[in-house]
């Protein structure tokens, strides 16, 4: 019975995700952020209960993937796809109901797809991550979606132009299956030994959503990735 619940929560995250997405589609962007706020809690936890009660399979890790192809992989596209087709510029570009110009949006979902292939194939990621993680890419265009929805600090018309939008679907794509060594936030115990880049960015993560609210979730991932090539370019850090 045990081992069947670390499942039942990564089935939670997908559920969490199927909202999401019709949350978006309706730009019902608030609900859609706690969707995949209780989705992320999902795929952290499953883990976490997985190896507190000693249970681990292959059909687990297979629907963890799943789970976070949708969550974590389509949603994001979706929200990178709702901003771009609500400028002006797109509005000219709509066949039928899909719209031609928001469509590479989806570019940012076929690179999760091959991200989470590769990763299940990866002995190297067992601790930390090779490339961003989906979940911290799709934090990252929530991010821009709230700072849309509420117009945070007076950059809700700059986070939706679409050439604004492109460059970021081209680097979010590149980085999730970039040979860039990144810490995860799988702590290791309650100590600080071991645990200090994970504390400090912890730290920084609460403050930032205190003093900027909605912004710091892409500013976050953002000193994130900046932190891992200034890791790799000073320190040399390697795959092993």
């Amino acid at each position: 019975m045990k081992k069947n619940i670390p499942n039942a929560i990564t089935l939670v995250n997908l559920f969490c995700g199927c909202c999401a997405l019709v949350c978006v589609f309706n730009e019902m962007f608030v609900p859609a952020f706690w969707f995949l706020f209780a989705g992320g809690l999902a795929d952290y936890a499953d883990g976490f209960v997985a190896r507190s009660l000693g249970v681990h399979s292959i059909l687990g890790k297979e629907l963890d993937s799943l789970a976070d192809m949708v969550s974590f992989g389509v949603v994001p596209g979706a929200i990178l796809y709702t901003l771009i087709s609500n400028h002006p510029m797109a509005e000219d570009y709509s066949y039928e109901n899909l719209n031609l110009m928001a469509a590479p949006a989806f570019l940012v979902t076929l690179f999760s797809c091959l991200r989470l292939a590769k990763f299940n194939l990866d002995t190297r990621q067992s601790e930390d991550f090779i490339g961003l993680n989906t979940p911290s890419v799709t934090m990252f265009v929530t991010g821009l979606m709230l700072i849309y929805h509420f117009d945070s600090f007076g950059m809700g018309d700059m986070v939706y132009h679409p050439y604004i939008l492109y460059p970021t679907i081209l680097i979010l794509s590149y980085l999730l299956v970039a040979e860039l060594p990144m810490f995860s936030m799988k702590f290791k115990g309650m100590k600080w030994v071991g645990n200090e880049r994970r504390i400090v960015f912890m730290i920084l993560g609460i403050l930032a959503v205190i003093f900027l609210h909605e912004v710091a979730f892409s500013l976050m991932v953002g000193l994130y990735v900046l932190f891992a090539f200034f890791d790799k370019i000073f320190f040399g850090k390697k795959m092993e």
